[in-house]
């Protein structure tokens, strides 16, 4: 059997499927559908839109993309995604 090289997260998942962490789903082709239909949903690009950032917040943009391994168009979109679906909610700072 060949040897690879795991990261430390591919360890951690090898670990974990080891350990019988992960169990089979039972309708595994609805699962797979059902998901295959939200990604469908969610990846579906159909408006444009222009916005202007300050240097700065665009390259830490960027470069959180480059550490993401994606590109930053998509980020900023997810990010978006996110708070507009309520699963990225802004910090309160007031104390």
């Amino acid at each position: 059997m060949k040897k690879y090289k795991l990261d430390r997260e591919e360890q951690e998942l090898l670990e974990s499927v080891e350990k019988g962490e992960w169990v089979s789903v039972d309708n595994l082709q609805e699962e797979i559908e059902r998901h295959r239909k939200i990604a469908k949903n969610t990846l579906k690009k159909d408006k444009r839109i222009n916005i202007r950032l300050s240097s700065y917040d665009l390259e830490a943009l960027k470069t959180r993309a480059v550490e993401l391994g994606i590109p930053y168009q998509t980020l900023v979109s997810s990010i978006l995604h996110q708070y507009a679906s309520g699963r990225l909610v802004p910090v309160n700072n007031e104390n």
